[in-house]
């Protein structure tokens, strides 16, 4: 996300929109590969982060998942 877009709420808005069209499409949990330096970021929206830390395009990443309710 762009500097200047960072606390506007808006990455918060596109995952909880991500989380209800899966909810919507009957799935029981996301998963996806977060940026190290975002894990937090995804810990506030719920998400656990789990496995070894590893590089995608050069960038360290965790595997992090969130149960649908």
């Amino acid at each position: 996300m762009l500097p200047r877009a960072r606390g506007t709420g808006t990455g918060a808005a596109l995952v909880r929109a991500a989380e209800e069209r899966a909810r919507e499409r009957g799935l029981a949990a996301i998963e996806l590969h977060a940026q190290t330096h975002a894990l937090g970021f995804y810990r506030k929206l719920g998400y656990t982060a789990y496995g070894a830390e590893f590089l995608d395009a050069g960038i360290s990443h965790r595997h992090m998942r969130k149960e649908l309710r």
